[in-house]
């Protein structure tokens, strides 16, 4: 008989035979969320397959009908509607009455809230039919940027003009990073992270050469304010700028606006590179795998193989300077 290894119980569950995952993680005493009573009318039973996602039967109808209402990538399932036919390791992902809350299906407004972000999140929730992602795992070029020397330029300000600067200078990184089709994701302190997709049918750069494109225009914009900087209080600061390429999965975090987000390592991986500038002396890093999505144009500077922290082996940076030119020699 199948075996479901359930995260983050950490508990091996036995399957009978065409029995679905819920009714035998019930029998071995899991606590698993069902809010309908495992009817394949909630969403509240949602786990993540880990491992084993062939082994998963079809969706039923009943599955599939929420799949579709809330956007659930073939990653996702009901354990109440979902019969295994091997051995799978799954993740609860409703842990208690607050996830609850926000995964049940029946309580969630049908329209659900207004959207009010910015173009590229409503061209990414369109590419779901109109339903709203729990994620998706779909390729992405995420960016950092950060401010390198604020602490000291803050040191030396008023409280009141460091706040007015701030926000001053993460208007312009965040006008730059949507002026190439990307989404500022979230505001770290006195840093950015921002993400580009690939539209389907969508004829236009890729992901990987608009977040470097953004990159440059973020320095651009920096250089030109740094003399009024310097003008008005005797100091200024740089930018470091960070872009990786690779799979992570997106989706929209619950809220009044949502929120757009993604997670995986290549979100972990762009941010080490974005923080390896202090120590090479570059101002705009890029990992092998957004240089080669970027493709031709971009005017490349010195490379780098590295070890970064709290990841495996080396990986290659390489320093983008500008854009090549294109015109032909006389």
């Amino acid at each position: 008989m199948p075996n479901v290894y359930v995260l983050p119980d950490q508990r091996l569950v036995e399957c009978r035979p065409g029995e679905a995952i819920l009714p035998a993680a019930l029998r071995a005493g899991v606590s698993f969320t069902h809010a309908c009573g495992g009817r394949g009318k909630c969403s509240t039973c949602r786990v993540l397959v880990v491992e084993g996602r062939t082994a998963c039967a079809l969706r039923t109808v009943r599955e599939q009908a929420i799949a579709d209402q809330l956007g659930f990538g073939p990653e996702f399932r009901l354990a109440c509607q979902t019969v295994v036919t091997g051995d799978v390791t799954i993740r609860r992902l409703v842990l208690d009455e607050r996830d609850v809350e926000l995964a049940d299906v029946r309580r969630r407004p049908r329209r659900g809230p207004r959207w009010r972000r910015r173009s590229a999140q409503h061209e990414w929730r369109s590419t779901r039919s109109r339903a709203r992602p729990v994620g998706d795992e779909r390729p992405v070029a995420v960016m950092f940027a950060d401010i390198r020397g604020f602490t000291a330029f803050a040191e030396s300000v008023l409280p009141y003009d460091v706040i007015h600067v701030l926000q001053r200078q993460l208007r312009e990184v965040t006008v730059a990073i949507e002026r190439h089709g990307g989404v500022v994701t979230s505001y770290l302190g006195d840093g950015v992270m921002a993400l580009f997709t690939d539209e389907p049918g969508r004829k236009a750069a890729t992901s990987s050469r608009r977040a470097v494109d953004a990159g440059l225009e973020i320095l651009a914009r920096t250089d030109a304010a740094r003399p009024g900087l310097d003008e008005l209080y005797g100091r200024s600061f740089d930018m470091n700028v960070g872009v990786h390429f690779g799979t992570a999965i997106v989706g929209m975090l619950w809220g009044e606006p949502a929120t757009i987000t993604a997670i995986g390592d290549t979100v972990n991986v762009a941010h080490r590179i974005e923080q390896a500038n202090k120590e090479f002396g570059t101002r705009l890093l890029v990992s092998a795998a957004a240089c080669a999505d970027a493709g031709e144009g971009v005017a490349i500077g010195r490379s780098f193989s590295c070890p970064l922290p709290g990841k495996v082996g080396e990986y290659e940076l390489i320093e983008v300077l500008g854009v090549a030119d294109r015109r032909q020699p006389s």
